[in-house]
């Protein structure tokens, strides 16, 4: 992979990740899910929003691993 490829894909997996954490944030109603982790979003009590928290979550994982593969 060039270079340029690899730092396009760096700037995608960062806006994803901001993405995927504001969205976690909007379906918590807070940023306690920072410091508590998956655990928080357990707790909410509206499926819906606990479905969305769970979504965005795992793809909030999935791009700050591959940004950490990529380096």
């Amino acid at each position: 992979m060039a270079i340029a490829q690899i730092k396009n894909l760096q700037r995608r997996l960062a806006h994803l990740e901001e993405e995927a954490a504001a969205e976690v944030t909007r379906a918590c109603g807070h940023e306690l899910w920072n410091s508590l982790g998956f655990d928080a979003l357990d707790s909410l009590e509206d499926p819906d929003r606990r479905a969305r928290a769970n979504y965005y979550y795992g793809q909030l994982q999935t791009a700050r691993e591959l940004k950490d593969v990529l380096g």
